[in-house]
């Protein structure tokens, strides 16, 4: 069956509204390491890593292997009613990495889930329905977290559980203090913070939730050191910081282990999912002990922290640590960074080169006006693939390449990655 075929058949039981990738969608069928294999046959260095999740790559033996091991007890499932080992050996793992005090863990099922969660404990905590978050941001796809997700092309109701309000800074390249130096830029977003505080809510705000680095808004970040002034507002009125990591966790930015790590501040609470299984369904949870427990009802997750899931994230948090991947990611983004800079160099399309790590992002813009060109960027997704290269692609306007490829990646895949994107640009001309 062809790839056109297949697409008629998704086409005609599935939701309008799922977005495909590409002029006509692709099947990925098999992998190793950092390379897929497509339907028809067509290998492709993968640089998205199936949103950011397959964190090590594919086809990894000691993943494999802790996944059959599983298996092979003939237990895949017995829900949290009872005790599960290797959940409570991943939650002790995940609560030594957080750096937060007497964390706890709760496990789910996906990044949405896990933002759920941390929304229902902050506002249960708090008795506040009011939140705060950040401008271009996205924290998934249920009712609750669309409401808190501050990118139109993805909050698809008005209707909301909690009363939000947005806040200044997350995405610089497009802000209007975007020419101020750091320390201006981080002051008036800061005054923004409080400004919104003091004059669109009650003052007993449950919570800001932020992303570190925005992932659908395009991997737009702040100047080190804005979370921490943040902070220290939001200490003043009692209000709790979440840091979502669900896309900056586990060492993908090269420079810390958590996202927020950079601001030189630890949250009440972080969520987490994607990358942590390595393909495998999971997200959670890890906050301050006392949040954790302030829920005042029963509650339980049937398929979250289930045995194949955290067996399989297990094995993966080992790997990234005995293989020293955060490191890895640090290298190989700085090389990254220096091609997509030099690239930039050359064709003015390519308006803005940031992120960290390998979590690195091209803003693609008409050169005249700087304006976002989202089909240009289509474009250089579109002649990427053809070339044997997948990237993502996101951002408030769609105009941004997203590159986060498995943090096992090579010199020579990132040189050859770098040689196809600039293949790619040089059909522009």
């Amino acid at each position: 069956m062809t790839h056109a075929e297949l697409w008629e058949r998704h086409k005609a039981v599935l939701p309008a509204w799922l977005s495909l990738y590409y002029e006509e969608p692709i099947e990925i069928v098999s992998g190793s390491g950092r390379r897929v294999t497509d339907g028809e046959g067509n290998e492709y260095l993968d640089f998205f890593a199936g949103i950011l999740t397959n964190a090590i790559g594919y086809d990894i033996a000691e993943i494999s292997d802790a996944v059959r091991e599983q298996l092979a007890s003939g237990v895949a499932h017995t829900s949290t009613v009872y005790l599960i080992r290797k959940q409570i050996e991943l939650a002790e793992k995940i609560a030594e990495l957080s750096g937060i005090p007497d964390a706890k863990v709760f496990f789910a099922n996906s990044g949405t889930e896990a933002n759920e969660t941390a929304l229902l404990l902050a506002t249960q905590n708090r008795r506040s329905n009011q939140v705060l978050a950040m401008r271009n941001s996205y924290h998934g796809r249920a009712f609750g977290t669309v409401a808190i997700t501050g990118n139109r092309g993805w909050s698809a109701s008005s209707l909301s559980p909690v009363n939000v309000q947005y806040v200044q800074g997350a995405y610089r390249y497009r802000s209007p203090f975007k020419d101020l130096p750091d320390a201006e830029y981080i002051k008036v977003c800061t005054d923004d913070l409080r400004n919104v505080i003091e004059t669109t809510t009650a003052g007993d705000v449950a919570c800001l939730i932020l992303e570190p680095i925005q992932g659908v808004g395009g991997f737009s970040s702040p100047p080190d050191g804005l979370y921490a002034a943040f902070k220290d507002v939001l200490d003043e009125f009692g209000i709790l910081l979440i840091s979502d990591e669900v896309q900056t966790g586990w060492g993908r930015t090269g420079e810390h282990f958590w996202g927020i790590q950079a601001h030189g501040i630890i949250p009440d609470a972080m969520t987490f999912a994607k990358g942590l299984g390595n393909g495998f369904a999971i997200g959670g949870v890890v906050a301050k002990a006392g949040l954790m427990d302030s829920l005042s009802a029963n509650s339980l997750s049937t398929f979250g922290g289930n045995p194949i899931s955290t067996s399989a994230a297990k094995a993966t948090i080992d790997y990234l640590l005995d293989h020293d991947l955060q490191a890895n990611a640090a290298k190989r983004g700085a090389q990254l960074a220096d091609g997509l800079r030099g690239i930039s160099e050359e064709f003015p399309e390519l308006g803005d080169v940031r992120g960290k790590g390998l979590m690195l992002a091209a803003e693609i813009v008409q050169p005249d006006d700087n304006g976002p060109d989202p089909k240009t960027t289509a474009k250089l997704q579109q002649e990427t693939k053809n070339r044997g290269l997948l990237l993502g692609k996101g951002g408030l306007y769609g105009n941004v390449l997203r590159m986060a490829p498995p943090m096992t990646l090579t010199e020579d895949e990132t040189a050859e990655a770098l040689e196809i994107i600039r293949d790619s640009f040089n059909t522009l001309r």
